[in-house]
Parts: C-alpha cells; structure tokens; sequence
C-alpha cells in the first residue's frame, strides 16, 4: 500500500519560467527612444538654422541692393544760342526787343532704386571770365532708374560780352570761347527714413561760331 500511494503522488509541476530584464536592456531601450528624439530635434534645428540664414542672405541682399547708393549723372546733350550777332567792329547787333539767349538740353540720370529730389539751380555762363548770363532750374525730382530731361533757358547779356578786352580780336577770328557751371544739390531718400545728400556738378566748354552760329560743347559731370 505504501508503494501504490508513492507510486500515485503527484509530480511537482515544473517552475514557471520568467524572464527578468536587466537594467542594461532598460537602459538600451530607453537610450534608443533618446537617440530617435535628439535626431528629430538635430533635424528641427538644422531647418530653423537653415531657414534664418536664408532669411539673413536675402536681408543683405536687400540692404545691398536698395541702400547702396550711386550717384546720379548730369549731361548736356545739346547747346544752341539765338540772336547773339557781333558787327566788325566789335559793338553787338541790335535785335530789338528780342532777348539773347542759350538754350541747353540737360538730363539727370538717376541709376538708385529711390528718387532724387533737388532744390532750385542755377546755371551761369561765363565769357572771358565774366559772367554773361544766368539761368534758372526749378526744383524736381528725377524718378528711381530713370533719366529727367529738362530743358535750360539761360538769358545772355550782350552788353557784358562788351567788357571783355579779347571781344574784338574773337570776332575776328569768327569764335568765342565761353563755359558753362551747373551745380545740383539733391538728396536720395531711403526707405523713406533715411536721406544722403547728393551733388552734382558740371563744367562745360562752349565754342560759338559767330558765322554760323553753330556750338560745339564738351562737359564733365561730377558727382558727390
């Protein structure tokens, strides 16, 4: 009997198997969760990186562009004197009423993304150095790249012509030699905060052929 109930005891079921992780995995598996969020932050800071240097590139260009200001440049594109008539012997032929005059074609060409803005000139002709005439330029602006043509009109005396000890032997020889000045003072607005004085300046040598009332100019234009 003590046999047969050995022989029926029941076997011990097996022990149950666990597997306990250590705290290496853990620690595995957590670094690998921060390895994957310091890439996508690395990535995040990368594009915003990227993005303000675009950003700094295109605002030096912009700055470089709009507040880099060249000067402007002032031509005389034509010369002609009207009724400016000298007799032989050295007196001036009377016209009446008539007004003795140089007409000048002038242009301003204003390169600058912003526009020029000038106050009232003055052009003066000088002869023999003395001042013969004067004209008038009213104050205007010439647009951002673009030329302004204006037209000058200045009035010559003739009896200051008279003054000149050369006069004579210039008539002549059928030529007087005469030069021009033109002073512009402007200003170029930036951003409409900002203001740089401009001026332009030109010098002109004119040569008037008393038979044929033809001139001949050559100008130097300057600006600062």
């Amino acid at each position: 009997m003590a046999n047969a109930n050995n022989s029926e005891q029941v076997k011990p079921l097996a022990p149950a198997e666990y597997h306990l992780r250590s705290d290496y995995e853990d620690q595995a598996m957590s670094g690998g969760k921060l390895t994957l969020q310091h890439r996508r932050r690395c990535l995040q800071c990368f594009g915003c990186v990227t993005a303000l240097l675009l950003v700094a590139v295109v605002t030096i260009i912009v700055i470089a562009t709009v507040f880099h200001v060249k000067n402007p440049s002032i031509r005389m594109n034509s010369v002609t004197i009207q009724r400016l008539e000298f007799l032989n012997n050295g007196s001036v032929r009377s016209s009446g009423d008539e007004n003795v005059t140089l007409l000048a074609d002038v242009s301003v060409k204003n390169p600058n993304y912003n526009s020029f803005k000038y106050g009232n000139t003055t052009t003066s002709v000088y002869y023999g150095g003395v001042v013969v005439g004067e004209g008038h330029i009213p104050q205007g602006q010439a647009k951002a790249r673009r030329t302004l043509r204006m037209n000058v009109t200045v009035d010559l005396n003739p009896e200051k012509f008279l003054t000149v000890p050369s006069l004579r032997s210039d008539i002549l020889s059928r030529s007087l030699n005469m030069s021009s000045y033109t002073r512009i003072d402007g200003k170029i607005k930036l951003l409409k905060i900002l203001k740089k004085s401009v001026v332009l300046k030109m010098n002109c040598s004119i040569i008037y052929n008393i038979s044929s009332q033809a001139v001949q100019q050559e100008c130097r234009g300057q600006g600062l």
